[in-house]
């Protein structure tokens, strides 16, 4: 059973320009599918993004599927969307931590990547965090993807700080407080 404790969720970032989102989703239990997809899609437009969604066969290929578009410099950000509901074996476990890690790889290369990608016990723990009018899991990892894009953008805005740069052919030596052209 799904927890009734309310969680905080931040407002929506106000996103200057066109912002494209990709979702990647793996239909596998089609309408669990669905359902991420409608609130990602959702929490996107109410943002002012552009979706465009891509089908792949399972968890395990939302990643390289991201990897693959990410080349391509088409997309602001990305969501990934599966399910993966505990079997037999362990499969389960390799599939939710691969996919989950292969999110992360492409996160901390500097992707805006939201990870929808539910991992539970049983059919009916997925319907209620896929439900776009419940937990909406899908709609959430739009709305993260949407807030890495609103933080890139404010870094890439910033400036370098001018009182930490050294001088046009500098070299900065372990310890050194200024640079020095000695090595």
């Amino acid at each position: 059973m799904a927890s009734s404790v309310e969680h905080y969720q931040l407002p929506l970032p106000a996103l200057e320009g066109s912002t494209r989102l990709l979702i990647v989703v793996s239909p596998y239990y089609s309408n669990i599918a669905k359902n991420l997809v409608e609130g990602a899609r959702a929490v996107a437009l109410e943002a002012g993004a552009s979706v465009d969604v891509l089908e792949v066969p399972g968890a395990l290929e939302i990643p390289s599927a991201i990897a693959l578009a990410a080349a391509g410099g088409h997309y602001d950000g990305y969501v990934g969307l599966g399910c993966v509901i505990r079997g037999e074996t362990t499969h389960y476990d390799t599939v939710c931590n691969d996919s989950s890690r292969g999110l992360m790889l492409l996160g901390l290369q500097g992707h805006a990547i939201g990870n929808g990608i539910l991992t539970v016990e049983n059919a009916e723990q997925a319907e209620v965090r896929a439900d776009a009018k419940g937990q909406n899991k899908g709609g959430g990892a739009a709305a993260a993807a949407l807030h890495l894009i609103a933080i890139r953008r404010k870094f890439a805005a910033l400036s370098p700080r001018a009182d930490k740069a050294l001088p046009e052919g500098s070299i900065l030596l372990a310890g050194a407080t200024s640079g020095s052209t000695n090595a």
